[in-house]
């Protein structure tokens, strides 16, 4: 059994993105036959002993026997990182986007394993931070609040007032040596470039 399973920590899986760009709904886009987000929902279920989705119309996800938390700020990831931290029970919540094709087992596991003595463990890639793939505490509660309450919307513009482990580069190479942990679909195009990916 997966060590995080013994940790305090939700799985939340942010569900709730516009899709504007891809045209039609990216959770249950189909990838390689199955939909998208049934990739992150794996990972999830066998690391966590409970996930939720955060976002709205949860009918879409009947049968799959997951509770959905409706947006309690719609509109935004940071909305919905907010929504998850101030709904479930847990002290942790790990949160992660639907439309990760190749969501990192290795990664999952190393960013848990540094909860202690921080509020937030965030990945930074050579491209920045990888806010839909990381660790908050429900201290981050009030920063985010604030944030929003101020109109911006970014998901990481409050982690100056948290105490935020990042876990850069090297370290993310280590664990996901291919790169494609954070790859993330976007377009049609996207789907077509990655289609072929390892």
């Amino acid at each position: 059994m997966p060590e995080t399973r013994a940790l305090d920590i939700t799985g939340a899986i942010l569900v709730g993105g516009k899709s504007r760009r891809m045209g039609r709904d990216k959770a249950l886009l189909e990838f390689r036959g199955r939909p998208l987000f049934e990739r992150v929902l794996d990972l999830f279920r066998e690391s966590f002993p409970q996930v939720v989705l955060v976002g709205n119309q949860g009918e879409r996800f009947e049968g799959y026997g997951v509770h959905v938390l409706p947006d309690l700020v719609p509109g935004s990831s940071l909305g919905g990182i907010y929504t998850a931290l101030a709904s479930v029970q847990t002290e942790w919540v790990f949160v992660a986007s639907c439309d990760l094709p190749f969501p990192s087992r290795a990664v999952l596991h190393h960013l848990c394993s540094l909860s202690e003595g921080c509020d937030a463990v965030v990945p930074r890639t050579e491209h920045g931070y990888e806010p839909l793939f990381a660790l908050y505490s429900r201290r981050c509660l009030q920063p985010i609040d604030e944030l929003l309450q101020s109109g911006d919307c970014c998901a990481y513009a409050w982690y100056p007032k948290v105490r935020v482990r990042e876990v850069g580069p090297e370290e993310i190479a280590a664990l996901d040596p291919a790169g494609i942990a954070f790859i993330n679909l976007n377009t049609p195009e996207d789907i077509e470039k990655t289609g072929e990916t390892q």
